[in-house]
């Protein structure tokens, strides 16, 4: 019971990561319809002695949000 967040967690991920997937490989044009939001360029920190980059990106599109839906339907129907 006491993990039972972070199981919910790593099933919306792999939902999304699995439906983002489909979405791509599949020949069904709307499941792929989506968009990228995030930084485009990274952000750069300079230190002098130490360079940090900083970069994030979304790609969410129809069967990642399907992917995540399924996710949750899963989770409650399994007994954790």
């Amino acid at each position: 019971m006491k993990y039972r967040g972070w199981i919910l967690f790593f099933m919306i991920v792999i939902g999304f990561i699995l439906g983002n997937l489909i979405g791509q490989l599949s020949g069904w044009e709307f499941l792929s319809y989506g968009g990228v939001f995030g930084l485009t360029s990274p952000v750069e920190l300079n230190l002098g002695f130490l360079i940090l980059t900083f970069g994030l990106t979304f790609n969410i599109n129809i069967a990642g949000i399907l992917g995540i839906i399924i996710a949750f339907v899963v989770f409650k129907f399994i007994k954790v």
